[in-house]
């Protein structure tokens, strides 16, 4: 349920009747979601709301993302041409977060701990000021405000209300269990020294046609540690299966968690077809940013080599850039999706540090 960004209340919409029937035609549903959907998937509002979006400190990260992607998708129906004013993108984030809360409430009730115990959702008004929301149907409820948990510590699992009963119980088991220690029978603590990660050497290297065993991750996976900025200069990211093979390079850098940018410089010729290189280099922006990850595409007329910079002082230059591998003979066999298992075509590799 936490992978739930928001819990409609059904209960609060409105019943259908006869009086919005129609005797003309009319777009039935399915198509109507349709024509949206076409219409506004290339259209970015996830950005302007994560620069503009306030939240308290109850809310944790799924909550977050929830919140802003419900947010973002009111921007795109609800103001397609021109940005919300303060007051209406107050109400919009407020419906949101009592949304995500419903989930959070849902969540709290039946895990046996305090995992999902900060349900007081808030977020920052246009008058810096710290709202609580709460759910119309449970604000009063003292069963979903406070619940009652069975206690999966105690041996006789008697049920406890709220995390300070738990608590409290806990401290009991302790009392009746504890005995004093006497610290001179006990041996002297030794402490194991952590080891130092492993220093990353440099690498130059030739991958042969028809070799497998060679992925984005396995390449340069070890090198990504600490890093924040991957840039790429790539100018052949024009046809779809070349974007395609960019999807899987920032499949393998979004895996390190310290990531917050991608920067990707490229460009195209007079064959391509630049819309649709638009529209699919937009999806992939979108993408991650819903996953926090900023993406900065730049058009440069006169680039010609390709490389990898990352900023924690690493280079890797292959001589293809991402396109060395071979097309599958058949997009049902093995190697198709994994590209550790497909085959390649040659190139060198260098990975050094400035």
């Amino acid at each position: 349920m936490d992978r739930f960004a928001l819990f409609l209340p059904g209960w609060e919409m409105p019943k259908n009747s006869s009086k919005f029937l129609t005797s003309n035609y009319g777009f039935i549903t399915d198509y109507l979601a349709e024509a949206f959907h076409h219409q506004l998937k290339h259209t970015n509002r996830y950005e302007e709301v994560n620069s503009h979006i306030k939240l308290g400190r109850s809310v944790e990260g799924r909550d977050e993302k929830g919140i802003k992607k419900t947010v973002a998708g009111f921007l795109k129906i609800l103001h397609p041409s021109v940005p919300p004013t303060d007051k209406e993108f107050d109400e919009y984030v407020e419906y949101a977060v009592e949304c995500r809360r419903r989930v959070k409430e849902q969540m709290n009730k039946r895990k046996t701990d305090d995992e999902f115990a900060k349900i007081n959702l808030s977020y920052i008004n246009c008058n810096n000021e710290e709202v609580i929301v709460y759910c119309n149907e449970s604000k009063l409820a003292i069963a979903t405000q406070d619940p009652s948990r069975r206690n999966i510590h105690d041996g006789d699992a008697t049920e406890t209300s709220g995390s300070s009963a738990t608590v409290s119980q806990e401290e009991k088991s302790i009392s009746k269990t504890s005995q004093p220690i006497d610290h001179e029978e006990l041996p002297p603590a030794t402490i194991t020294p952590i080891e130092e990660a492993e220093e990353k050497k440099e690498q130059h290297f030739t991958i042969h046609y028809g070799a497998i065993g060679y992925s984005y991750e396995s390449i340069m996976g070890d090198y990504l540690f600490g890093a924040k900025v991957v840039e790429i200069d790539d100018p052949y990211l024009r046809l779809p299966f070349q974007i395609q093979n960019f999807v899987r390079f920032c499949e393998a850098v979004v895996k390190n968690p310290t990531v917050k940018t991608i920067k990707l410089s490229t460009t195209y010729d007079e064959s391509t077809d630049v819309k649709e290189m638009s529209d699919h280099l937009s999806d992939v922006q979108q993408s991650l940013l819903e996953m926090d990850i900023k993406l900065e595409i730049n058009i440069n007329e006169h680039l010609h080599d390709r490389e990898i910079r990352i900023d924690n002082g690493w280079t890797i230059k292959i001589g293809r850039g991402l396109d060395f591998y071979q097309k599958p003979d058949s997009w049902f066999g093995i190697g198709a999706n994994d590209l550790s298992l497909r085959k390649c075509l040659e190139t060198k590799i260098d990975i050094f540090k400035r």
